[in-house]
């Protein structure tokens, strides 16, 4: 598969990806991986204390959603959705390049069924757990050790998918 990407206002740059990649990264310059993953820790990290400091990987109130008996949860991923809306908007708006220089790429997305039922599979997981994939590893390093059954199930589950995907609808 190959994506055109616009590097500022130079010629298009065909960036390579292998054909299993859905949601390929556009960006052209290499980072060092050191760094990198040394940037992500600490962004890992504060959301983590984030996540258990507004009380998003709480059991509890994870359950209280889906019974629908606080508005907690539902103003967290609402207040996401707004801050996600408007962070898109304004990258679009003044062409907001990456820190590398980079044009900003966003592709569109074609509706397909098989993301109803991947949504109906994770959201009665996720009520079921009380967990999404987010929130797994700071309850995990906050002391709830019970929830490695979940991370351990997320990860068998997507490579199930990755065996029945040739024949699940996308």
């Amino acid at each position: 598969m190959q994506n055109l990407t616009q590097v500022a206002d130079t010629q298009p740059v065909i960036v390579e990806h292998p054909i299993e990649c859905e949601a390929p990264n556009d960006q052209i310059s290499e980072d060092n991986h050191f760094t990198s993953n040394i940037k992500y820790l600490i962004v890992g990290l504060a959301f983590g204390i984030v996540f258990v400091k507004a009380e998003i990987i709480s059991w509890y109130r994870i359950q209280e959603m889906f019974r629908l008996h606080s508005f907690h949860m539902y103003g967290v991923i609402g207040t996401a959705v707004v801050v996600g809306i408007l962070s898109v908007w304004v990258i679009k708006k003044f062409k907001i390049n990456t820190l590398q220089g980079e044009k900003v790429v966003f592709h569109d997305k074609k509706f397909h069924w098989g993301n109803v039922i991947g949504a109906l599979i994770f959201g009665l997981g996720w009520a079921i757990t009380g967990a999404c994939p987010g929130p797994l590893y700071a309850q995990i390093g906050s002391g709830f050790s019970v929830v490695t059954v979940t991370l351990i199930s997320a990860i068998a589950g997507t490579w199930v998918y990755g065996l029945l995907r040739d024949k699940l609808p996308h």
